[in-house]
């Protein structure tokens, strides 16, 4: 009697088993899923990001000719308040 029950209850556990696995399995999946969506978004907006910053440079390397004086000598002769000294007297 004794033997029949262990055996009866071999296959309940066995399908207890089966069903908690399909479920861990499922739970893990819908985990998985959206790691790899944030993941393939994230290494996207990356590459964008990258594009646009070689776009932008090669705007930039265009822009500039070594031939040409620099942005801030094209201002003519002026002299920029930052590098003129002006000697200030104490007042008593």
């Amino acid at each position: 009697m004794l033997l029949q029950k262990t055996l009866s209850l071999e296959p309940t556990m066995k399908y207890i088993f089966y069903i908690l696995l399909i479920y861990f399995l499922y739970r893990f999946i819908r985990f998985i899923i959206p790691l790899v969506r944030v993941g393939r978004q994230f290494k996207k907006q990356v590459d964008e990001m990258q594009q646009r910053m070689q776009e932008q440079m090669r705007q930039n390397s265009s822009s500039f000719q070594p031939d040409s004086p620099h942005p801030s000598a094209k201002a003519g002769n002026k002299s920029s308040p930052a590098g003129e000294y002006i000697d200030f007297e104490e007042v008593k």
